[in-house]
C-alpha cells in the first residue's frame, strides 16, 4: 500500500519565513518528516511528499487546494498524512485544509497531529483524525509514531476503537454501536442515574463540550464621540522591546504611547511567525495608528486612545492570551475606552 505526506516549506527543507510564499510542489520520494513516517509505517510506503508555504496556502487557499488535488490525480495512494503541525497555527490550518480536501476528493483516510493549542484542532477535528502532539519539532518522532501506528491499523482493516481508546482528539461525531454485553440503553441510563444520586463516579455516553461563549457587545451609538484603542497580536514594539515580549508563545504584553505615531526605526515587530520586512518598514501596516489619528482629526471618531497594547499571537496558548487580555482590560477601563480594534498579521 502507498501513502503521501503533506508538509510546509520549513519541514519540506525549502526555508523559513522568507520562503513562506513557496508555491505547492509534489516530489517523488521522501522529504523531511516523510523519512521518519516511511520508517514507522509497516503496512505502506511513502511514495511522495507535497510541500507548500504556509503563507501561500493562507492567502491562496482555493488555488493551493486546486493544484494539490491536481498533483494527486492519477497517483495511487491508500492513505494521506499531514504534518505533524505541533503548535504552529498557520501550519495546522494548512494541514487541515489540504487533508480535508484530499479526503473529500479521493475518499482515503487522512491523519494529522497537532498540539492542543493549535487552532487547527478545533477547526478540523470533525473532518479528520488528529492526534495530540508536542509544542515543537522536538516531538517529531513521537508524534509521527502515533500517526503511523493508527494508519497501520486502518490499512490492516483492524477493528478501531473510540477516539479516547485510540488516543486522538474526540471529534464530536455520534455513531450507533452495538455493545458486546447487549445491555439496553434504559438499563444503562438508570445505572448512571443511581450512581449520580449516590455521589458515585459515572461516565456519560454523550459528553457535552463546555464552550467559552462571549456575549456580543452592544454597538457604539456615536463613533464621533467614542474613545478607540488598538490591541494587537502582531508584536509591534519599540525597537529595544522594553518589556521583553517573546517572539513566540508569548506570556508578556506591552503598553506604548501613540503620541508620536508609529515610526520605522522607533517601532518594529518581534513576531516570529511572519516576514517582518513590511512591518519594520512601516509599523502602521499592522497597527494603523496613522489612519486612526486621521479619523480623529476628521471627526469620524471622538478620540484615539493614548496607548496601544501589544503581544505576539503565534504559539501563544489560550490560557495565556486570556490572562493577558484580562490585564489589558483594566487599563482600557481606566482609560474610558469605548471600543477596541483588534489587529493581527
Amino acid at each position: 500500500m502507498k501513502a503521501i505526506l503533506y508538509v510546509n516549506q520549513f519541514f519540506g527543507q525549502i526555508g523559513g519565513e522568507d520562503k513562506a510564499d513557496f508555491e505547492p510542489e509534489i516530489r517523488e520520494g521522501l522529504v523531511g518528516p516523510a523519512m521518519e513516517l516511511d520508517k514507522r509505517l509497516q503496512n505502506a510506503e511513502v511514495t511522495h511528499t507535497i510541500i507548500c508555504g504556509d503563507n501561500f496556502i493562507g492567502s491562496n487557499e482555493d488555488e493551493a487546494k486546486k493544484r494539490i488535488l491536481e498533483f494527486l490525480e492519477g497517483k495511487e495512494f491508500d492513505i494521506f498524512f499531514a504534518g505533524p503541525a505541533f503548535q504552529a497555527g498557520r501550519y495546522g490550518n494548512a494541514c487541515g485544509v489540504v487533508a480535508k480536501a484530499v479526503k473529500e476528493k479521493f475518499n482515503v483516510p487522512v491523519i494529522s497531529s497537532m498540539h492542543i493549542e493549535n487552532p487547527g484542532v478545533e477547526m478540523f477535528k470533525k473532518d479528520m483524525v488528529i492526534f495530540p502532539g508536542g509544542k515543537s519539532a522536538a516531538a517529531m518522532r513521537k508524534d509521527i509514531k502515533k500517526m503511523a501506528a493508527y494508519g497501520d491499523k486502518v490499512l490492516a482493516g483492524e477493528k478501531l476503537g473510540t477516539a479516547e481508546e485510540e488516543g486522538y482528539y474526540v471529534r464530536g461525531i455520534r455513531h450507533q454501536v452495538w455493545l458486546e454485553d447487549k445491555t439496553p440503553a434504559a438499563d444503562r441510563v438508570v445505572d448512571m442515574l443511581i450512581k449520580k444520586l449516590s455521589g458515585e463516579e459515572f461516565k456519560t455516553e454523550l459528553p457535552i463540550p463546555k464552550l467559552d461563549r462571549v456575549e456580543i457587545a452592544a454597538p457604539i451609538k456615536d463613533l464621533s464621540k467614542a474613545n478607540i484603542a488598538f490591541v494587537t497580536t502582531s508584536g509591534i514594539v519599540p525597537v529595544d522591546n522594553p518589556d521583553r515580549i517573546q517572539s513566540a508563545s508569548a506570556t508578556r504584553w506591552g503598553r506604548y504611547s501613540i503620541e508620536d505615531g508609529l515610526k520605522p526605526g522607533v517601532f518594529k515587530t518581534i513576531h516570529a511567525g511572519f516576514d517582518p520586512a513590511a512591518a519594520d518598514a512601516d509599523p502602521n501596516v499592522c497597527v494603523p495608528v496613522d489612519a486612526l489619528k486621521a479619523f480623529e482629526k476628521e471627526g469620524k471618531i471622538g478620540k484615539a486612545h493614548e496607548y496601544f497594547y501589544t503581544t505576539v499571537g503565534t504559539g501563544t496558548t489560550q490560557g495565556e492570551a486570556a490572562r493577558m487580555a484580562k490585564e489589558i482590560v483594566e487599563y482600557l477601563k481606566e482609560g474610558n475606552v469605548d471600543g477596541v480594534i483588534m489587529t493581527s498579521t
